[in-house]
């Protein structure tokens, strides 16, 4: 039985949930100062870029006794974009890219919920990005949960999916002298996501 869904909606019942699941069960919101939403592209056809946004909010709703009602929501920031150059960040926020004056937030509401086995599960939503709005399922490992120095209530997950930028719009590119492009169509996504139960 998982968090995000069971592959036997039918069993889905308090007495199949296990204490331990049973316990997570609530409300959270996702804390930005230990989550990192990253991305990895392919660069000049031999190198990976890697990025992450630095400005995000989100929020879980996990339901241990009917795990199907599991949903994520996250918002990101499109201008707290880093690469690690300044340079490459500003082209990324230009009209070449994700156009971050018209389109400031980039966003996934979550549709769908299954459970793969063991510790893994997948979690299918909307993926907007540029006004354009196309599915994404996301390969989640559920990390457990613990309480903090804080006294807060947390919960981890570690995901990844790809995606072709291509199919929101994202079409930029630059061919090289030796054949191939300057980046790739294939994104790589990165999710390591720490949530705080809501009092």
């Amino acid at each position: 039985m998982g968090i995000f869904g069971s592959k036997h909606a039918d069993q889905t019942t308090a007495a199949a949930v296990s204490p331990d699941l049973a316990s997570v069960t609530g409300d959270y919101t996702i804390d930005p100062a230990h989550t990192t939403i990253g991305f990895v592209a392919r660069h000049a056809m031999v190198t990976n870029v890697k990025g992450s946004f630095t400005e995000l909010s989100g929020t879980l709703h996990l339901d241990g006794t009917d795990p199907t009602k599991s949903t994520a929501s996250l918002d990101l920031t499109m201008d707290s974009i880093e690469t690690g150059n300044a340079d490459r960040d500003g082209h990324l926020k230009s009209a070449d890219f994700f156009k971050t004056d018209e389109f400031p937030t980039m966003t996934f509401r979550s549709t769908k919920a299954e459970f793969l086995g063991g510790d893994e599960y997948r979690i299918t939503g909307d993926l907007s990005i540029l006004g354009v709005t196309k599915p994404l399922s996301i390969d989640l490992e559920f990390n457990g949960s613990a309480k903090d120095p804080f006294g807060n209530e947390r919960v981890g997950f570690e995901g990844k999916a790809e995606i072709l930028r291509s199919e929101w719009g994202l079409t930029w590119n630059a061919t090289l002298e030796t054949g191939g492009v300057l980046v790739s169509d294939k994104i790589k996504l990165n999710f390591d996501i720490s949530a705080i139960k809501n009092a």
